[in-house]
């Protein structure tokens, strides 16, 4: 029966603005999004017409894909809007919650940066605390010796700054571990705890297979002089632990005595050798939420079901339980955020740092350019939720690129350069080109000769008596290619093939861009070429950039400036 023409201009949208958002229209992506609008048109001509406009959508240049745009931006502007204030926020409703005596806290443990799935929580957190009109606190969750460092806890504080997150109170676990002492012994003299003398392979065999410890069987007086003991540094790691009297027959595993305190001999960045006894996070955070006041705790589920032990150990000690809201984690298709493998990937030289541009550490990203509005509303799009998802690292760049485009400047960056002599040229023209599309106030300018550079696909791509639109500039005739020269003249005729970008002669820069892709492969496995380097020439108006200026260079795609020593600039690819 055919499609009509009001269809085939709704699936055309819906193609537009996949391809915007994703540089390529996808025919399975666009096909979901049509199929609950345009109903009563059969699955398999839906699909061909679908298939014919995506085709026709990815063959446009990207100015023309931008105009067709403009005419459904601001309807899709309102169908975001609409969709977030439908479905975020009703998952940021808590029952129960008054306005004012929300406080929620972020909890970072200070070994090693946070990435995008740490700011997850700590985002949420945020919106809750605004939401309800409550406080939100920066707790660092410090009671590992071995690992927690000084540099990490500057490294937190800056780039939750950067993020914009304001908190209204900081505070550091190991200055309560007295109080957390306290709480232990509270838990020891009520015969709820007792030091276990097993070792490691034991304790764990005992709890996988539900057997009692024989020195649960102690007394509250003997487990009391044996935490002293403990206290007083008479024990080495591993000699001793305080466990939790569980229930070892438990079908929750974690709920079988697990481990509250232990021996760990490691200076300790903040409080030195003063302590050698260290609560787990499942002792201490509790306890450090409770009598700090928090009243709703963000939390990994993973972490759900340990949450029987939390509010045992608070009902013991006579501690408020918060709320607590249990959410998926943020996992980032062909990375890690697994601060071990980053560790392990550091030292074998894997990756050159925690801010190397193919992870998704907060530092890092900012050092790809990633904006903190892009990476606020990226995860907002995906509320408090407990469905596990594996994301594309283009959802996040997608969100990125609604903001960097509205303010990046245009450069044009050349790619293993060829020379092309204008054979008519004239030395010393003018070149006044926009340094934003559809402006008429910003320019950059130059002198330019007969002699310019243009990419190597570019010249590949042109033949003799090609006319060739140099961007901005003036229309030119191929006239021959030899020994790797591209010689052509000036020519009045408007027909021309194609358009491309140049630098002149005097006006170029030498510069590199690192191109970061996937580190890992769908099995974990690391990509050994993930990290690209591109050599090419620059107009020398990137020179006037400032350090991290983010810019576009036409036709190849958005870039921030990583480096402006010699002996060349050094930009990281953002996204196309």
């Amino acid at each position: 029966m055919g499609i009509n023409q009001e269809s085939k201009a709704i699936i055309t949208k819906y193609a537009v603005k996949n391809a915007m958002d994703y540089g390529r229209a996808d025919i399975g992506s666009v096909l979901g999004k049509v199929i609950n609008v345009l109903k009563g048109i059969p699955i398999s001509e839906l699909r061909a017409e679908v298939e014919d406009i995506v085709n026709y959508v990815n063959k446009l240049k990207r100015n023309d894909l931008e105009k067709e745009y403009a005419q459904f931006k601001n309807e899709f502007d309102e169908m975001t809007k609409e969709k977030a204030e439908k479905t975020a926020k009703p998952k940021m409703i808590i029952e129960g919650a008054k306005e004012g005596e929300v406080v929620t806290r972020f909890p970072p443990e200070p070994g090693g940066y946070i990435h995008i799935g740490n700011m997850k929580q700590c985002i949420l957190s945020d919106e809750f605390a605004k939401i309800y009109k409550g406080k939100i606190h920066l707790y660092f969750d410090d009671t590992n010796p071995e690992k927690c460092k000084q540099e990490y806890v500057d490294g937190i504080k800056k780039d939750t700054e950067w993020m914009g997150i304001k908190f209204d109170r900081e505070y550091y676990a190991s200055d309560f571990i007295e109080k957390v002492y306290d709480n232990g012994r509270k838990l020891i003299e009520g015969n709820n705890a007792y030091v276990c003398f097993c070792d490691s392979e034991t304790v764990k065999n005992s709890r996988k297979e539900g057997k009692v410890c024989p020195h649960r069987e102690h007394t509250k007086e003997q487990n009391t002089r044996f935490f002293d003991e403990m206290l007083n540094k008479k024990y080495k790691e591993g000699e001793a632990i305080v466990r939790l009297k569980g229930d070892m027959e438990s079908d929750n595993d974690v709920f079988r005595d697990p481990t509250l305190f232990r021996v760990k001999m490691f200076k300790h960045y903040r409080q030195g050798e003063k302590y050698a006894v260290w609560p787990t996070y499942h002792m201490n955070t509790p306890i450090i939420d409770s009598i700090n006041g928090v009243t709703d705790v963000i939390r990994g589920k993973e972490y759900e079901k340990w949450g029987a032990v939390h509010k045992k150990i608070l009902d013991f000690l006579g501690l408020r339980m918060p709320r607590i809201h249990y959410e998926a984690r943020l996992n980032i298709a062909g990375t890690t955020t697994a601060k071990r493998d980053i560790r392990k990937f550091i030292a074998e030289g894997i990756v050159e740092g925690w801010d190397d541009p193919r992870l998704v550490t907060i530092i890092a990203l900012k050092r790809r350019g990633i904006q903190p509005e892009a990476i606020r509303n990226f995860v907002l799009r995906f509320g408090l939720s407990k469905t596990d998802s594996v994301v594309s690292m283009d959802m996040l760049l997608a969100e990125n690129k609604k903001i960097i485009e509205q303010k990046a400047k245009h450069l044009f960056f050349v790619k293993d350069p060829v020379k092309l002599i204008v054979k008519n040229g004239v030395n010393n023209f003018n070149a006044k080109l926009q340094l934003y599309p559809n402006t008429t106030t910003n320019f950059r300018e130059y002198n330019v000769s007969n002699i310019f550079y243009i990419s190597g696909d570019d010249a590949k791509s042109i033949n003799k008596n090609d006319v060739i639109r140099l961007k901005d500039l003036f229309d030119i005739e191929v006239i021959s290619k030899e020994q790797g020269i591209v010689t052509a003249e000036i020519t009045d005729s408007k027909k021309y093939n194609k358009i491309i970008q140049w630098v002149s002669e005097n006006n170029y820069v030498k510069c590199s861009i690192l191109i970061p892709g996937s580190l890992m492969d769908d099995n974990g496995g690391i990509i050994e070429d993930s990290l690209k380097i591109l050599e090419g020439y620059v107009e020398s108006y990137s020179e006037k950039l400032a350090a991290h200026e983010i810019i576009q260079f036409e036709r190849f795609g958005y870039a921030i400036l990583d480096k402006k020593k010699p002996p060349m600039p050094q930009f990281i690819f953002t996204s196309k």
